[in-house]
């Protein structure tokens, strides 16, 4: 029972003053874990852990040969997180991060050298993923014309975001995916062009059609980006239980009927007034 209560006393201890004799030693937890996330250019740097507040950290961004930046927005943060992507002037250029674990603000160390933690090497050029294009898509008999929209990036031009086309420019493909409305076999075809033709359709027959970026300069497994929720075109020859849901098909025979017994009632009670109108008539006479 002693030995449970000293060694109880002991973690008490130890958990209740080691983060501050650290903080008085000047030493600070490494950063873990750091990642980029990355898409149509823009750029975050991720890692861990959260910060107690004994410590933040700093965030230096260098081109590889170049010379080091601190980020302005990311010095002593308490985040895990920091964007990078208007710091990233040269698209083409490669960075590395460096995170820096330092005492918080307005607090003091008398480390000249704090912990730190380098990112992997990023080539925005080559390793941002893809978004989902947007296309509009317009059918004609055997043909579809669907044009795509260059997507836009995080990369500015004086007040104009750049779109991916702007900075791949003739190395900026589209991949298609298309079928039959309902059928399971695909087919796709490479375009390096925003307006695209897709010829050699079955007339009257419904297609559905999806666009991803492709870049086929880029390395195997970088090259597509993410595939565009499908757009399908109506089938001309569609029955009107294929059109129609059931439950609108039943909903519209209810309706038919109940108009037509509307109907029905109606006329009876307009003919027997007439009837004994007519009737009554006859008997004045008499």
């Amino acid at each position: 029972m002693a030995t449970t209560r000293i060694e109880a006393g002991f973690y008490f201890l130890y958990f209740s003053f080691f983060p501050m004799l650290l903080s008085a030693s000047g030493s600070y937890p490494q950063a873990q874990n750091v990642t980029w996330k990355s898409t149509n250019f823009k750029t975050v740097l991720v890692w861990e852990p959260k910060p107690s507040a004994d410590y933040s950290y700093t965030v230096e961004l260098s081109p590889v040969g170049g010379n080091a930046q601190r980020i302005s927005n990311c010095i002593r943060s308490s985040q895990t997180m920091c964007d990078l992507s208007t710091a990233m002037t040269d698209p083409k250029a490669c960075y590395v991060a460096d995170v820096l674990s330092q005492p918080p603000q307005g607090a003091t160390s008398e480390l000249s050298e704090f912990p730190h933690k380098t990112s992997p090497k990023f080539c925005p050029y080559d390793d941002t993923e893809l978004d989902r294009p947007k296309f509009t898509l317009e059918v004609s008999e055997g043909s579809a014309t669907l044009n795509v929209t260059d997507s836009p990036t995080a990369i500015a031009n004086g007040t104009h975001l750049q779109t991916l086309r702007d900075i791949f420019s003739e190395r900026l493909h589209y991949r298609v995916t298309y079928w039959k409305n309902k059928s399971t076999g695909k087919k796709t075809s490479n375009y390096n062009t925003s307006m695209i033709k897709v010829t050699g359709l079955d007339h009257g027959e419904s297609y559905c059609f999806q666009v991803q970026a492709y870049i086929p300069s880029r390395t195997y497994g970088k090259q597509l980006g993410d595939l565009s929720p499908p757009q399908c075109s109506k089938d001309e020859n569609q029955t009107i239980i294929e059109v129609y849901s059931p439950a609108v098909i039943i909903s519209a025979i209810i309706l038919i009927l109940l108009l037509t017994g509307i109907i029905i009632t109606v006329t009876v009670v307009c003919c027997k007034r007439k009837k004994k109108a007519a009737n009554g008539e006859k008997k004045g006479v008499v």
